[in-house]
């Protein structure tokens, strides 16, 4: 047996911190992991691959969603599936993290279906945030509960530096003692619901609530100008349209009092934990497999996705939407520590070797 063993990881986004926080524990014992982002770079490293081996499956939008016709798309698919299958029959295993149901704003929809279709029947394991994952994906694909491996979100705890007081992090914007700092943080994408969020921020002009729309995250130029359209009148906003630095993240969660996650989908969200991190509350779509993974905790409130709108208005005008249980999101970051979840993973390879062992 190779005394070490490769894991490809695909599509290894360096600017997620997400892979590298998996990861973590693996590389300790010994583990290879090889980072590709593109098709071509996976049918090159998988074909090197075997027994003792791991392809490992994040992200499905580089098969398809990169190409521009239905003929290239179906071409790319034919090519991904022959990679993994020729890599699974001389004995590599393979593993797919379900991070969405389908992937976002999907050009070629039946191609991504039927890619996530076959990943689901292909994969030896199918790792999953949350327990209802599977119950959730059920109206798309089906996800046998015996290949089926839980192991939660990690947090952001000790990643980003969290040096600055509240204080000093709203200063650093300009924000005003009596003004609410209410924040969007990450890639700004029209699935995320941003028009929600501006229409309830619309309906506190007239309330004794002075919030502050805070942007932060990359958006292309077009979205940048149909938000730019629809911002909320008389609400004063603060954005930052383009990446984030790690020095900077601190800053924009420490300034905030509330963190707003107004997405029309969502199966897994890594902001949800790195708002946990920085002690800060969440408004959270009342989803039933988000209620029952995090509907525990003091400090996320949650809005009904069936009025939005006067939801996310009505909590945003609510005192108690501010008050911050920090001995609870503490909790939180602790438990989903980034060591924890990534020892997890590494237990799950090493068990997947002890059985190719056997």
């Amino acid at each position: 047996m190779k005394t070490v063993a490769r894991v490809l990881v695909f599509p290894a986004y360096r600017d997620n911190p997400y892979i590298n926080l998996l990861g973590l524990a693996a590389r300790g014992r010994g583990y290879a992991l090889i980072d590709e982002t593109r098709l071509e770079g996976l049918e090159r490293t998988a074909a090197s691959l075997g027994a003792g081996d791991v392809v490992h499956l994040h992200w499905t939008t580089p098969v398809v969603q990169r190409a521009e016709t239905v003929e290239e798309a179906s071409g790319r698919l034919d090519r991904f599936r022959t990679a993994i299958d020729a890599a699974a029959a001389r004995g590599a295993r393979i593993v797919w993290t379900l991070h969405n149901v389908v992937p976002h704003d999907v050009r070629h929809d039946e191609l991504e279906l039927a890619l996530c279709r076959y990943l689901a029947d292909r994969a030896d394991v199918v790792h999953v945030m949350t327990a209802d994952a599977v119950e959730a994906a059920a109206p798309s694909y089906t996800l046998d509960p015996a290949k089926v491996v839980v192991i939660p979100h990690p947090s952001y705890q000790g990643v980003y530096p969290s040096q600055l007081s509240r204080h000093d992090a709203r200063a650093s914007i300009g924000l005003g003692a009596d003004e609410r700092g209410v924040l969007f943080f990450g890639q700004m994408r029209p699935y995320k619901g941003l028009d929600t969020l501006f229409a309830a921020l619309g309906r506190l002009r007239a309330t004794a609530v002075r919030p502050v729309l805070l942007l932060a995250g990359s958006v292309t130029e077009a979205d940048r100008l149909t938000l730019e359209a629809i911002l909320p009148a008389g609400v004063r906003v603060v954005w930052h349209p383009g990446h984030v630095a790690d020095a900077d993240v601190e800053k924009w969660l420490r300034a905030a009092e509330v963190l707003v996650l107004p997405y029309r989908r969502i199966l897994n969200s890594g902001t949800l934990h790195l708002a946990a991190t920085f002690d800060l509350p969440v408004v959270l779509p009342d989803e039933p497999h988000l209620r029952a993974a995090f509907g525990g905790e003091t400090w996320i409130r949650w809005f009904d996705t069936e009025d939005p709108v006067t939801s996310i208005a009505g909590l945003l005008d609510d005192e108690a939407t501010y008050a911050v249980d920090s001995a609870a999101t503490r909790d939180f970051s602790h438990r989903l520590s980034p060591f924890t979840i990534s020892t997890r993973y590494a237990d799950l390879l090493d068990q997947l070797r002890a059985t190719d062992a056997v």
